[in-house]
């Protein structure tokens, strides 16, 4: 299990980010969480076993449909155990 901190820049929200990437999570089998930050990025946690991980984060670097990625910081973190990949509150 490995765990994962990016921020994602660029044209990234009011286009959905979020909730696409928390569709792609579900779909990989990922947990952990994306929300706004103030300066316009989108920061994602992500856990999981390498391979769904990698692949979350080469969705990250395309973005959804209307969004424009720019750039995206990966960070090593230490796995926390999440359950679900949620939504969370803008910063």
């Amino acid at each position: 299990m490995i765990r994962r901190h990016a921020i994602v820049t660029g044209m990234v929200q009011g286009v959905g980010f979020r909730w696409s990437a928390r569709e792609e999570a579900h779909r990989l089998g990922v947990t952990g969480f994306a929300r706004n930050r103030a300066d316009g990025s989108v920061e994602v946690e992500i856990e999981g076993e390498q391979e769904p991980v990698d692949r979350m984060l080469a969705w990250l670097r395309q973005g959804p449909p209307g969004s424009e990625v720019t750039g995206v910081t990966v960070a090593e973190l230490p796995p926390d155990g999440d359950d679900a990949f949620r939504i969370r509150e803008s910063q």
